[in-house]
C-alpha cells in the first residue's frame, strides 16, 4: 500500500517514519511547503521525493494509494479533497476540517469517487480507554449519571510561535480543534451525541500569541441520558497537568487519569473486578511540549488493513466530532 505524505512537520513525520517501517506499507512521496525540510528528509527518506506542493505532487509524482493529509487544520478538508478526486484514498488528521460543511463535503466527494476516507483518532487505541468503552457498551455501569472530562494543557509561546498558523482563527481554529478534538472523539466514541450545550470562555495568557480562548467551560446532557462537563485549558503553566475522565453510574464510578488518559485511577463498579492492561504507549514528544499518546502505528494499520480486506472506516465519526466542536463554538 503506497502512501504519500502531504505535510511533514511533526504528526506527519511521524506517519511517514511509521509507513516506512510497515510491512506491507511503502512511502513513495513526502509534500511540504517548507523547502528547508528537504535535506533533514532526504537524509531519513532516501529515495523518496519531495514536492513543494500537493498540486505539484499530483501533476507528476509517483503514483500511489493512499494520501496523509496531515498540514494545519484549515487546509485539510481542501487537500483531502484534491486527493480523492486524484483517485486516492485519503488518511485525514485531526479535525477532519474546521467547519461541519467541509467535512461532509470530504465524505461526499470519497462517495462519488468510490474511494475510502480515514480519520485520525488515536486515543480509542488507548488500553484505558478500549476498555471504557467496553464496559459502557456491556451494560456493566448502568445508567451513566455524570460525565466530566478534563484536558488541562500546557501551550505557551513556544509553541505559538510569531508568523505561523497555529494561534489563527483560519487555519487552527482553537484549542477543541488543535488541542482537545481526540477527547470530544472519545465523548463521542463511548457516551454517543450530547444536545444543550452551554458553555463560556475565557483567553487567560494568550491574548498576544492567539486569536481565540485558552480555556473554556462546557456543560452538556447525553442524548443516552445523563448530563456532563467538558473543562479545558492550555493556560497551565510550562507542561501539561491531566487528561482525565470521570465517570458516576448506577452501578458504580470510575476514573482514566494521568497526563494522557494513560491509567485507571478509580474504579469500583458492582460485580466486578478491574482487570490489568497492557501499558499505554508514551505520549508524542515534541520537545518544549508534548501531545496524546503515539497511537499513529495502529491507524495505520488499519487503513492498510481496511483497504486490503475491507470493511468500514471512522469517517463519519470525524464528521460529528467537528458538527460537536461547532456547535460548542457558535456559543462564543
Amino acid at each position: 500500500m503506497r502512501f504519500a505524505i502531504c505535510g511533514v512537520g511533526h504528526i506527519g513525520r511521524r506517519h511517514a517514519a511509521l509507513v516506512a517501517r510497515r510491512a506491507g506499507a511503502q512511502l513513495v512521496a513526502l509534500v511540504d511547503v517548507q523547502p528547508e525540510l528537504r535535506g533533514g528528509l532526504a537524509a531519513e527518506f532516501p529515495g523518496v521525493p519531495f514536492f513543494a506542493s500537493l498540486e505539484e505532487y499530483l501533476a507528476r509524482g509517483p503514483q500511489a494509494d493512499v494520501l496523509t493529509v496531515a498540514t494545519p487544520n484549515g487546509l485539510h478538508a481542501r487537500q483531502a479533497v484534491a486527493g480523492l478526486r486524484h483517485g486516492l484514498h485519503v488518511v485525514v488528521e485531526k479535525p477532519m476540517a474546521l467547519i461541519v460543511a467541509d467535512a461532509r463535503a470530504i465524505l461526499d466527494t470519497a462517495q462519488q469517487t468510490g474511494r475510502r476516507v480515514f480519520g485520525v483518532m488515536q486515543n480509542r487505541y488507548s488500553p484505558p480507554a478500549a476498555w471504557l468503552k467496553e464496559l459502557v457498551d456491556a451494560g456493566r455501569l448502568g445508567d451513566i449519571y455524570l460525565v466530566q472530562l478534563s484536558c488541562f494543557w500546557n501551550r505557551d509561546a513556544r509553541y505559538y510561535r510569531p508568523g505561523g498558523w497555529r494561534g489563527t482563527g483560519a487555519l487552527d481554529g482553537g484549542p477543541l480543534f488543535t488541542q482537545f478534538s481526540h477527547f470530544v472523539d472519545l465523548l463521542y466514541w463511548v457516551f454517543g451525541d450530547v444536545a444543550n450545550l452551554s458553555a463560556r470562555f475565557r483567553n487567560f495568557n494568550h491574548q498576544a500569541i492567539t486569536e481565540f480562548e485558552d480555556s473554556g467551560l462546557v456543560t452538556f446532557d447525553l442524548v443516552r441520558g445523563g448530563s456532563g462537563t467538558l473543562s479545558y485549558s492550555t493556560a497551565v503553566w510550562d507542561r501539561n497537568l491531566e487528561s482525565s475522565l470521570t465517570v458516576v453510574a448506577a452501578r458504580g464510578a470510575l476514573k482514566i487519569g494521568g497526563q494522557y488518559l494513560d491509567k485507571i485511577e478509580y474504579c469500583h463498579v458492582q460485580d466486578y473486578a478491574q482487570p490489568a492492561l497492557p501499558p499505554t504507549n508514551p505520549a508524542n514528544n515534541y520537545g518544549p511540549y508534548q501531545g496524546s499518546a503515539a497511537n499513529h502505528g495502529h491507524v495505520i494499520d488499519d487503513v492498510v488493513e481496511t483497504l486490503q480486506r475491507g470493511g468500514s472506516t471512522n469517517a463519519a465519526d470525524g464528521v460529528k466530532v467537528v458538527e460537536i466542536i461547532e456547535r460548542i463554538y457558535a456559543l462564543r
